[in-house]
């Protein structure tokens, strides 16, 4: 027996199962990244000094890794729009890219925190630093179930393109969706932390 509309848009939301699912998730994704944005506003105007993040920050490394994601999302939607086109080849060779992107993403971040450690820069040093590691840190766990996610699609889960290429379909477009909120996140961050 197979669960309803996992390929087919329910009648009621005009979306499939895992469409719905995934917005719903997205929305306590965004409550989670909101109420530590709204905390960081908060610390910043409280406190008496607050360090520059261009500073304090490597934004020349940062402004790579946004460069890093925003070509992941464009990638990302590549692949969805190849199986679109019922080409195969395609998408492993876009979603690869996708994956390779977040692994570079994630390498430049080490590099990044491997500077701040060598400077003795570390979460219980103030709270900019404790702010900073904060958010780059939820949002680099973000990065790396993304790629767990991706990689599996473009690799064992591809499987289901033979079996069952709609809901296989269906399953990139929720993983993009995913993926995108990521990016999105790192869209935010990067301003609010490296240059104001």
């Amino acid at each position: 027996m197979q669960i309803p509309h996992t390929i087919e848009h329910h009648p009621e939301t005009g979306l499939y199962n895992a469409k719905v699912g995934i917005w719903l998730f997205l929305a306590s994704e965004v409550m989670l990244f909101g109420a530590l944005f709204t905390s960081y506003i908060l610390l910043r105007i409280g406190a008496p000094t607050w360090p520059h993040g261009w500073e304090e920050l490597n934004i020349p490394l940062a402004t790579v890794n946004t460069v890093v994601l925003i070509a992941s999302s464009v990638t990302m939607v590549m692949s969805w729009a190849s199986l679109m086109m019922k080409d195969f080849k395609k998408y492993k060779m876009y979603m690869g890219i996708t994956v390779l992107c977040g692994l570079i993403f994630l390498v430049i971040k080490a590099f990044e925190y491997g500077a701040k450690f060598e400077h003795h820069h570390f979460p219980s040093t103030n709270n900019f630093f404790a702010t900073y590691f904060t958010l780059t840190g939820l949002h680099g766990l973000h990065v790396i179930g993304g790629i767990i996610v991706n990689a599996y699609f473009w690799g064992p889960g591809s499987k289901m393109w033979k079996t069952e290429p709609q809901r296989f379909i269906n399953r990139i477009e929720v993983a993009g969706l995913y993926w995108h909120f990521v990016d999105l996140v790192w869209i935010f961050l990067f301003p609010s932390l490296y240059l104001l």
